[in-house]
């Protein structure tokens, strides 16, 4: 039994999200083979091959995989799937945009957001926002799976030696074409692999009282989100939600601030490991949560504790 696992990358680098999706690759047993579907993805090979656990690396290095678009990957991944027995990616944006069709293509159900591995063959994953988990069992003869990150541990980034083998990369479907991208630059950690997240709710009241969680998490060293609420209201961008509809979060610590705790957002944090929470009310489902709980007025709360840091 060989697994096929989709690495994320930007080319020059691995993504974090990859080492999980191995780890999930380990738990199933068998084989494990990276494919690397790029242009100019030779470093991001290189890496993949250091990653313990994996065995074989593919490499697709075409201009058309450059900026991995959905219409050419996933006709690539569907074909070098058929002779797996299992292809996982992680359940990002990326991984949500490909591995759906290659699904399709394989005429069998995709088996998405898994946090644990029961066998190779019946997975646990969320259901309902996260309040209930539900233990699936598949038939199909290729399983194509999309990873929870924060439901395993991270896979060594040193300490293996895998062979590289290219392999033939995809014609261009000519379906889509790249545009272009506007990235966020920060200087905090990016906010799914930050080992501490600040994050702010309505609470806040406008956006530019975040600029008091900003200063918290500079000293921290740490990432800010923000709960649905602030995002709709204008507060911040909705790149730094966390939640359901957000982005999925399990840092060492979680600082929630002037965040009520709806289950919107609960679902997408509630896996860290130590969650603190700064409320005026003292009623916020936010508290059934929290490991360490503080009543107060987050404006006298959050500079006091920034002044102790």
């Amino acid at each position: 039994m060989a697994i096929l696992v989709i690495a994320e990358h930007s080319n020059a680098a691995l993504s974090a999200a990859t080492l999980n999706v191995v780890t999930a690759a380990q738990k199933i047993g068998g084989d494990i083979h990276v494919l690397v579907a790029g242009a100019g993805c030779a470093a991001a090979a290189e890496a993949a091959a250091k990653v313990a656990g994996v065995s074989k690396v593919l490499v697709a290095d075409d201009a058309s995989l450059a900026h991995q678009l959905p219409e050419n990957l996933a006709p690539l991944v569907a074909e070098l799937g058929k002779s797996y027995s299992h292809i996982l990616a992680a359940a990002t944006t990326t991984g949500k945009n490909f591995l759906p069709r290659v699904a399709a293509a394989l005429d069998v159900d995709q088996i998405s957001e898994i946090i644990a591995v029961e066998s190779a063959d019946t997975f646990k994953r969320p259901i309902y926002a996260g309040n209930a988990i539900a233990t699936v069992q598949s038939s199909a003869a290729v399983k194509v799976i999309t990873v929870r990150t924060t439901g395993f541990d991270a896979a060594a980034a040193e300490g293996g030696s895998a062979a590289v083998e290219a392999v033939a990369g995809a014609a261009d479907a000519g379906k889509s074409a790249f545009v272009g991208e506007e990235l966020a630059k920060s200087d905090r950690p990016e906010l799914t692999a930050a080992k501490i997240v600040v994050s702010g709710g309505r609470g806040m009241g406008n956006g530019d009282n975040f600029k008091h969680l900003y200063a918290l998490a500079d000293k921290l060293g740490a990432a800010v989100g923000a709960s649905r609420a602030a995002v709709d209201a204008g507060f911040v961008p909705n790149d730094m939600q966390v939640g359901q509809t957000g982005k999925i979060v399990a840092p060492q610590l979680y600082i929630a601030v002037g965040i009520s705790g709806a289950i919107q957002h609960l679902a997408g944090m509630k896996d860290s490991k130590v969650i603190v929470a700064i409320n005026k009310d003292e009623e916020a489902p936010i508290f059934q949560v929290a490991d360490y709980g503080l009543v107060a007025d987050l404006f006298e709360a959050v500079p006091e504790l920034e002044s102790l840091v």
